[in-house]
Order: C-alpha cells, then structure tokens, then sequence
C-alpha cells in the first residue's frame, strides 16, 4: 500500500511537468524599489495571462514574452506597474511605494485577513526564515523569531520538539500548549512529520481576536501553519540539497579531567575525614592512604597509575607522585592444582593494562547529516499545482540514535465552473526512527548512558585491555566492556554493574517505524456576488510500529534470555467543516465594507494502542514476538476517543481602510465533559484604527500608525479523558479470573477552564517604514482551573477533579525591524523582540490552602510553593546560610519549640512559639516552617534578535535567542560538588570543590569543607539557585547566488550556502542550560543538544 501511495503521488508529480506554456523570447531583468534595494519576491506576470515569475534574492527575474506583449509588475506595499515589452530583452524597473498598502497577510482562522485589516495580535513567519533552521520539526524554527512565544527543550535527541509556551502559562494542571492548525484543520500528529520545505508561512495567533473562533481548543494560543502553493506563472521547479555534520552543542560544565587531580581530590577528601575523626596527621595521611584505590567503602577500587615500588601515589603534601605514570599494568593469578607436583600453584590468567577513556568522548561522536529536497509548481488561468518529495537521513551523534523521513505532498486546485472552484491537498510520510541511547534517558538507572558519562570521575576505563593496551574481544567479537565488578583485572569498584551502559545502547533496541498520511479538500460555490459556501474536509492517520529489544548477551535481562517488547499504535482524525461567507460594501462612495463567516465544524480523533512481550530470545536478528518463546503475560490494547464540535460566527467592519473592527462568537462542545456540561461559549471583540490615513494626520516621519485593541474568551478542553465519571480497573485476580477495582473518582460537573485575553497595542513605521515593529499589551485571566482534591482515605479514594482556581498573566511585547542599509546592491537589516511577562495565582480552591508562607496561602509541591498572588513555579527551600566555623555547611531553620515532655509550645495567645536561627542538621531546614520563598522561574524579559546582510550576492545573517532573569535550579552543578559518600563514590567532582573551606587555609569560603560522608554538603538549598539568563546563537547563514547571465538564463537561481544551527550558547555558569524547562529544573543527565554545520545548493529552474 505504501509504495502505491508513493507512485501515485510521484506519478501525478511527474504527469504535471508535461504542462507546457507558452513562449516567446526571453525578458530578464532587475527591480528594485526607490532606495535600490532589490524587490524579493515580486511577482513579474505577462498581462492577459497566468504566466509569471517571482524576483529572486537578487530581484531578478526572467520570463517568456512576445515583444509586444505587456509585463505588470506587482509588490505587496509598492505600487503595481505595467510596462511594454516592445522588443526588449531586458527591462529593469523601479517601483515606487504605495502608502495604502501594508505587507503583510494574516492567516487567521478559518480565512486569511490584510494585516492593516487584523484587530488582533500575531506574527508571520515566512519560508525563507523557516528555511534557515535545520531541525526535522518546524516548532524548532520559531525559538526566538515570536514575540510572547517562550520555548524549553528537555533534550537534544532526534525527534525531540521544544515545548512552547505563548504568554506565559495557562493553566496548573490542565494542557498549556498551543493548538496546531495545518491548511485550516486541527493537527494532533507528530510536527516531525511534516516537511519544513513544505511549508509556505507559519502564523501565531496570539489574542482572542484571532484564536477565540477555535474555541475549545483556543486558550494557550493557536500556530496556523500553511503549506505551499503554486503562484501564477511558469512552471519552477527547485531542488535543495544539503550535506552536514552533527556534533554536540553542549558546553561541559568544569569538571575535573585530569586523574592525577581527581586522586588528589578524594585523597584529600579522606585525610580531612580521618582529621576530623581525632587522628593525627599522619594517621590520618596513612589511613587516606590505605582507602584512596582499595574496595573499602570510601575507596575508588582502581589505581590507574603505575609507581615505583615502596612509594604512594600521593604524597604527603596532598600531591600526585610526580613519578606516576598513567596506565598500569596489573597481572592476575588463579590457583591450580598440578597433577604432576601434587599440589596447587600460582598459574597466570592474564595481563592487563587498565587505563581511563574519556567518557564523553566514547558516547558522542560526530555524524552525518543529509537532506534533499525538490518542488515543481506551476499555474495556468484555470489551475495550478504544486508537488514536492523529501528525503532527511539523520544520524545521531550516539550509537543507537538515527532516523530517516520521506515525505511527498501534491497540492492542487481547479476553477471547474465560473461558480465552482474544488482543490485537494495530500501528504504522505514514511519514517524509521531508532532510540536506543534515549530510552532511559535520564531515569538515573544502570541502563542510562547520559548518567553513567556524566558522572563517572575520569580514572574509570570504559574497556578491558590486554597487556599491550588492545581492547579485548568477546566470544562474539565485540569490545569487552569494564563493568568494574573485579571479572578480569581484579579492580572493583563502589558501584559495579552488570553491563555498561556505552555497550547497551548499540547491542538493545528501541526502533519505530511508521506511516502518516493526510488528505484535504474543498470546494468552493459562488452563490451569487459576494455570497460563496464552502465545505472542507480532511483525515490523517499517523500509524506507529514500535519494537523494543533488551539483548540476552549482557545486562540484567541476561536470566531472561532478553526481552522483546512490540506496539503498534494509530491515531486517526478527521475535520468536516462547512462555511458560509458574504462581504459587500455600502455606504456613501462605497467607503463602508463588511463581511460575515457563519460556519459549522466537527472534530473527531481516535487513537488505538495494542502491545505485549515475551523472553528468551532466539536470536536478535528475529526481535518479532514470534522470535521468542516466553510470554510475559504483558499483552495489553486500548482505545481513546474525543470529538470536538462547535457552530461559529463572525464579521469584519472596514471604513475607508481606515477603520475597523471584528466580532466572533463560538459554541463548543467537548467530548471531555458530561453531557451535561459539555457546551461552552466563546466569543472576541476587537477593533484597529490606522491614524495615519486620516486627511489630518501629516507627518513625513511617520508613514504607518494603527492603534487595536481586542478581548474575548476562550476555552481549555486539555483536562484528560473522563475525568468527569468514575473508573475502575480490570485485572486478575490471581486465579485466572476477574477482578475490578475502582481507580478514580469521577465529578460530573467539572467543565471548561475558561480564558479571557484582552490586548491593545500600538503597530508603526517610521521614515518610509525603515523602522517597523509594534507593542502589545495583554492580561490574560484563566478562571475555573481544574484542581485535584483531596479527600479523607475513609471516602475509598484519595482525590477527585474540580474547577476551583484562577489565574492571570500580563506583560507586554516589544517587535522592532530597522533597515539600516537600503541600496540598489546593499541591504543590511536588525530585527528584535521582546517579552516581559508576569504570572499570578489568584485563586486556590480553600481545601489546597495547606500552608501560609509570608502571608501567602496555598500547597507544596516539591520545591515550589504554589500561593494565591504569587507566581507558578516559585521556589520554597531551605535557606543557605554559608559554612560553619569548622566548615560544615549551614541553613537557616524555624521550628516549634517543645517542652521537656516532647510537647509543642503556645503562647498565652496559643500562637506557636518558634526556635529560629542557624543550624547544621538539615533536617531542621527542611521543615516547612524553615523554607523560604526565593523568587521564582519566570524570566523578566525573553526573546530574540538577529541581522542580515546582503551585497552583491553575498547573503549572510544571524539570529539569537536569550532571556534575562528567572531563576534555575542548578542540579548538574550541585552532584559534581557533592562530597564522596558511604559508597557514592567515583563521581565527578568540580573545580569549585578546590576552593573549598580547607581549615587554616581558606576559612573565609562560602563552599563548605570537602570532606569524605558528608551526606549534606549540597542538600537543595537556594545555594544552588542561579540566574536564569543566557543568551544563545540559533543559527548562522552564509551564502552566495550565482548571477543567472553565467547560465545564459537557463538556471533562474543557483545559490550556495553554509549553515549552522545551535552555535554556542552562554550561561550563568559554564555548562549550565537554563532552556531545558518552563520550572527551573535542569539537568546534566540528558542528550546533548546537536550542532549542525552544513553546506548546500539551491537550484531554480
């Protein structure tokens, strides 16, 4: 089936190539606007036809006339032009400004709108800046390009797509992510999926103005992305080709590399242990000793270094023994019995030599990366069509982690009838992932490789060696693996394992395979002038094939014979809409307009789920369940549903292209609540009045000035499935036969989380749009938030869900564009945004007002303190109050104070009375009494900033994203300064750890002493709290287009280019990434972000 679905859309791409045009002789040429700076993007078409063409970056054109055919020359912006070709071979042309023109189109719901005609708050972005991000999901190219459009990306791995997050956050509980709109239909699939060549603008709805008619679905914002179409003219073909390299982009944090350093760091760790247990300095220095490399506890098992006999491998002054060389031999010995003496004797089993690796090395390494890309387009009077196919092969930068995607879309549209137009647009995508090193992905257990590297300290071999330093094969030939359990060279660490993780991730499995395919149609019936009816209509269906395979050779699943693990999941949806439009003007002179948009639409979406799972493999090459043959009694399916439904209404006033305004109203149903309460309404206002085209308003530095404002409401369905009737649970009961249990308590009356957006802003341009930008302000107030509520255990179940909370965000956005160069050969321009944003909890249901803080009401949870009047995400944990006179750390701490019986103490008020001050038991610090409010994730401001430069062909820009403020919790930073512990020895210490508080020495520092079992010296505190801010380089383009003459114009455009996403990013502390989370967690346990440096070709035919 798949390949049918190939060929036929590969077939039909090819067939729409054999459409021919006309041709005359060849007219080519330059247009520029009044400055001299080339047009890009004009449309240049033969007046009386459909043939045309577009500028290229160049603004050149090229196109088939007769010499005494007419060329119309059009710009959104500039004023449109015919000219005479009158036997001319090359025309160039200067158009000049037309000031009743604004660029931009909005693509809003359900239709598109002028920006000088939208009341509401968006920002386009277009193909050629989409094209400047290398990622296999388009949500990666809006990092930093969107005003109020916040993103955070918990790991580098293939596939993986930045959350997003637009003005601030909408709910506590309920779903906070945008709605994805593809042509017009609701997108629930995977954003990998959809080919960024593909796609022609993605537009983010911000305000109620342009989101509130998605009702349901609307809240958190809506991401309209639109897919390529043909524009009138020539058929133009275009192919893109790109080779690359990935390579890590995450910046270590300062640990300690060298071995010989990390030997001296325990050691000193041990000796100021054995000081502080009262011995002398040279006991203390003999027993440090005596445990540096041995298997005590405390000791690292492993001796790396080879020294002269009868001396130590540290000194007595704390340092490496300047004769120690790395690598040692060690040879190892079993006793046999020899028959022929009669007894046992010392036989040699092996020599090894045992050295450390690089752990970060042996787990990244630098791959390939390719993508291809072709398009073939074309319009006549009555139709056009637009075809493209993609290839993206993409390898990892681990074992274990690659992918391949290709995709095909064909897109088209008829005039059939004067009344009558009907288009289809369908897209297929075949991909083939494989995960292996993620699947564990910083769960902390044996299996996770991004742990294991990150923490090992570096005297720890990855391999066995022999003698002679070659890695010892196993019987399978494969590389044997240190697993520091003493098998071979005898060393045995603290922690030994039963298979490394670097080996696990190319000998298991974690692959997935699958098929998304997505058709959609329209027709269009003109009524009568000004009335039309359209009916829309589309499917997808993204089917996943997952296996799952942990290896019978090493590990834990050894006993098993190894696990195969199968799934097959399915998500189907289909959207219906029907849509009745009417605009007409009236009024004096024409100068009133108004159009209304009545329209119904059904949403449905199923996804099904079945899996299972046997043992004691056959072979791995077989890792089908048939290959096994011991069932694990796993088997399990399910099916989901939710159907959404809503009727809409909406009009759009213009005066004069002057002033305007926008009323919508939506009812919406959601299968997530009981019928009963499943319907809701939504609805916007919205107006805009462009001050500048008033016959008063005279100013030669200001060219465009229009004030909007809007407010609406919209709704939050992202609560979950039936959350809104009770559930039990169906299993066994042990004896073959069934048992139901009841799982949730369900509330029938919970309902919509209600958000009500008002915006105004102001949007500008100065000095004939040289400077361009707007500001917005919004408030932004979510009511009837779902909470869970805790009930008595008595009751038979511990919570239910109920809408009781409220919650606003407001801030302001900032977008500025400033031409700072405009020539006929030279442009160089700077773009900026910025969003400051600041969250508030209003209300909490009186039940979660566990605890007040400050004055604060509300609940715990983890280390944030969610209060009425405070922000999400605001820290509550111990205080750190420095390093005590002997070096310990300290807190600060309040608790009750008791009386000789053990009870708690009142007032003669019955007010609690409180011991506070400092201490160095953290249990004391962590009574909720002694934590503190510290300030809260938010950043102040977030946003991004780029330049381009273009000369003489040469094309080169740059783009960053940052933010300023908020706070992260930095626990990377926090392990590697962890003091050596019972057995958690052998981990990563950091630099910082050398300045330490070291008595007689460096009693002045704030870093607590270094001492071996010091169980608390980086307990969560606010020591670890770090400034949020970084400033990051996305992405750098630089590239050269060929002059077309060289080609006697054969080639429209041959451009050559190199690119580079994830540059380098700077931090508060090297090697932290504050981008990893919304909440202030980061983590060093993760994959790497990847770098990608590539080189390419474009070709226009």
């Amino acid at each position: 089936m798949v390949r049918k679905v190939v060929l036929s859309m590969v077939a039909t791409l090819v067939l729409g190539c054999f459409g021919a045009f006309a041709q005359g002789q060849r007219v080519t040429g330059t247009v520029t606007d009044e400055t001299g700076t080339p047009v890009i993007g004009a449309a240049v078409v033969v007046k009386g036809t459909t043939r045309g063409t577009s500028t290229d970056v160049a603004g050149f054109y090229e196109i088939a006339a007769s010499s005494d055919a007419k060329l119309v020359f059009s710009y959104l912006g500039l004023q449109t032009q015919t000219v005479a070709v009158a036997g001319r071979t090359k025309i160039d042309l200067i158009l000049l400004a037309d000031s009743e023109q604004i660029e931009e189109v909005i693509v809003q719901a359900f239709g598109t709108a002028k920006k000088e005609a939208f009341t509401g708050s968006a920002k386009v972005i277009k193909s050629e800046d989409l094209a400047k991000t290398q990622s296999s999901s388009a949500a990666s190219a809006l990092v930093g390009k969107v005003a109020g459009l916040q993103t955070s990306s918990s790991s580098g791995s293939l596939g993986s797509e930045p959350s997003i997050r637009i003005r601030g956050f909408g709910s506590i509980n309920a779903n906070q992510a945008p709605l994805w709109v593809i042509d017009g239909v609701p997108y629930e699939g995977d954003m990998n999926n959809i080919n960024m060549a593909d796609i022609e603008t993605m537009t983010v709805l911000k305000d109620a103005a342009s989101n509130a008619l998605y009702g349901a679905r609307g809240a958190n914002g809506v991401i309209m992305v639109t897919t390529k179409r043909a524009k009138a003219g020539d058929a133009r073909v275009t192919f893109d080709a790109k080779w690359g390299v990935n390579t890590p982009a995450r910046v270590l944090y300062e640990y300690v590399k060298d071995p010989g350093q990390y030997y001296e760091m325990h050691y000193a760790a041990l000796y100021n242990y054995f000081r502080d247990q009262g011995n002398d300095t040279g006991e203390a220095y003999s027993k440090a000793i005596s445990r540096l490399t041995s298997n005590e506890i405390g000791g690292l098992g492993y001796n790396v270094f080879t020294v002269p006999e009868g001396q130590n491998l540290i000194g007595t002054n704390g340092k490496l023994n300047p004769n120690a060389t790395l690598g040692r031999k060690v040879s190892v010995y079993e006793t046999v019995y020899n028959d022929e003496l009669g007894k046992d004797e010392e036989v040699l089993k092996g020599t090894y030599l045992v050295k450390p690796d690089d752990m970060y090395d042996e787990l990244y390494d630098p791959s390939l990366r390719q993508e291809y890309n072709l398009s073939i387009s074309g319009a006549t009077e009555k139709s056009s069509f637009f075809a493209s196919l993609g290839l993206l092969d993409n390898t990892g930068i681990t074992d274990g982690s690659d992918m391949q995607r290709w995709t095909a879309r064909l897109r088209g549209d008829y005039q059939a009838k004067k009344w009558l137009k009907v288009g289809a647009n369908m897209n297929y995508t075949r991909f083939e992932w494989n995960g292996a090193s993620s699947a564990n992905e910083g769960d902390g257990s044996t299996a996770d490789v991004f742990s294991y590297v990150a923490n090992t300290a570096p005297i720890y071999p990855v391999y066995i060696r022999d003698g002679e330093g070659k890695i010892i094969l196993d019987d399978n030939d494969w590389p044997t693996y240190d697993t520091y359990d003493g098998k071979y060279h005898g060393m045995m660490s603290s922690s030994p394992m039963q298979a490394s993780p670097l080996q696990l991730i190319w000998l298991d499995e974690s692959y997935s395979e699958g098929n998304a395919f997505g058709v959609n149609g329209f027709a269009d019936f003109i009524i009568t002038e000004g009335l039309k009816f359209t009916i829309n209509g589309a499917i997808n269906i993204d089917e996943t094939r997952s296996s799952s395979l942990s290896n019978p050779y090493y590990g834990q699943f050894v006993t098993n014979g190894g696990i195969v693990t199968k799934g097959h999941s399915r998500l189907y949806s289909h959207n219906f809409q029907q849509l009745l439009t009417y605009a007409t003007t009236f009024g004096a002179n024409e100068l009133s307009s108004i159009d209304f948009l009545l329209g119904h639409e059904t949403y449905s979406t199923r996804s099904y789920y079945v899996g299972g799972a046997k043992s004691n493999i056959f072979s791995t090459d077989n890792n089908e369940l048939s290959g096994a043959v011991v069932d694990m009694s796993s088997a399990s399916s399910y099916r989901t549903e939710y159907i959404n439904e809503g009727y809409f209404f909406r009009t759009q006033y213009n005066y004069d292209e002057r002033i305007y305004a926008s009323a919508s109203f939506r009812r919406d149903a959601s299968t997530n609540f009981h019928p009963d309460h499943r319907w809701g309404n939504f609805w916007s206002l919205g107006a805009a009045w462009i001050i500048s085209r008033e016959a008063w308003f005279n100013s030669s530095a200001i060219s465009m000035l229009k004030v909007k404002a809007s407010i609406g409401s919209q709704g939050n369905d992202g609560i979950g499935s039936y959350l809104y009737t009770d559930m039990y649970s169906v299993s066994n009961d042990g004896a073959g036969g069934i048992a139901v249990a009841f799982s949730r308590k369900g509330n029938k009356n919970i309902t919509w989380e209600t958000n009500t957006n008002f915006n105004t802003g102001v949007e500008f341009g100065l000095w004939r749009d040289r400077l361009t930008g707007g500001i917005d302000l919004f408030n932004r107030k979510t009511t009837k938030m779902l909470f869970s509520v805790p009930v008595p255990p008595s009751l038979g179940y511990s919570s239910y869900y109920d809408n009781i909370g409220d919650m606003v965000n407001r801030g302001i956005e900032l977008e500025l564009n400033y031409d700072i160069i405009r020539s006929r050969n030279v442009t160089w321009s700077f773009g900026m945004n910025a969003t400051h944003v600041r969250n508030k909890i209003l209300k909490l249901p009186d039940i979660r007002k566990d605890f007040e803080v400050d004055g604060y009401e509300g609940f715990i949870s983890g280390a944030y303190f969610y209060g009425e009047g405070l922000p999400m995400y605001t820290f509550l944990i111990p205080e750190y109050r420095g390093v005590s006179k002997d070096g310990q750390s300290q807190w600060y701490y309040k608790v009750q104070k008791t009386t000789k019986e053990g009870e708690l103490m009142f007032d003669e008020n019955e007010n609690p009375v409180y011991d506070e001050g400092v201490t160095t038991t953290y249990s004391y610090a962590t009574q909720t009494t002694s934590r503190k409010l510290k300030g809260n994730a938010t950043p102040w401001v977030y946003g991004g900033f780029n330049t381009s430069f273009y000369a003489y062909g040469f094309d080169f820009s740059i783009a960053f994203d940052y933010q300023i403020g908020g706070l992260v919790y930095d626990s990377g930073y926090a392990s590697y300064m962890s003091s050596p512990s019972g057995t958690s020895v052998g981990n990563n210490y950091h630099v910082d750890l050398l300045k330490a508080w070291t008595k007689g020495v460096n009693e002045d520092s704030q870093i607590p002493r270094f001492q071996y079992d010091d169980q608390y010296t980086t307990a969560t505190s606010d020591r670890f709290l770090t400034d949020a801010s970084y400033i990051n380089i996305s992405n750098i383009n630089l590239g050269y287009t060929l002059p077309a003459k060289w080609w006697n114009n054969k080639i429209q455009g041959i451009r050559l280019y190199v690119a580079c996403d994830n540059v380098y990013y700077w931090s508060r502390r090297k090697g932290l990434d504050p981008r990893q989370s919304f909440s202030g967690g980061t983590t060093n346990v993760n994959y790497s972000p990847i770098r990608t440096i590539s080189g390419g070709v474009t070709l226009t035919f």
